[in-house]
């Protein structure tokens, strides 16, 4: 096997997802700046997730709607400004 091939830095890190709540713990070498206290009264490395198995919709079997960037808003905002949109316009006021 080659030698430096795999990180240095795995360690205890807690993920939580903050569309649910709920946190999990496992060995990672994610950057991370925040930390917390587990369970176990240690302090470990934060890594937030906005989705993760436990509020996926595949997982979950609920369908969510989730826009916390404002994602949506910001396509529409560029796709408005395309040709395409003005074609669909000018097809709309034609019917």
């Amino acid at each position: 096997m080659k030698n430096d091939l795999h990180p240095d830095n795995y360690r205890m890190v807690v993920f939580k997802d903050f569309s649910s709540g709920d946190s999990f713990i496992t060995r990672s070498c994610v950057a991370t700046k925040d930390t917390i206290t587990w369970e176990d009264g240690k302090e470990y490395p934060l890594a937030k997730l906005e989705i993760s198995a436990y509020s996926h919709p595949f997982f979950t079997g609920k369908m969510k709607f989730v826009d916390t960037a404002g994602r949506i808003d910001k396509f529409n905002k560029k796709f408005a400004k395309t040709r395409f949109a003005k074609q669909k316009e000018q097809e709309e006021q034609e019917d």
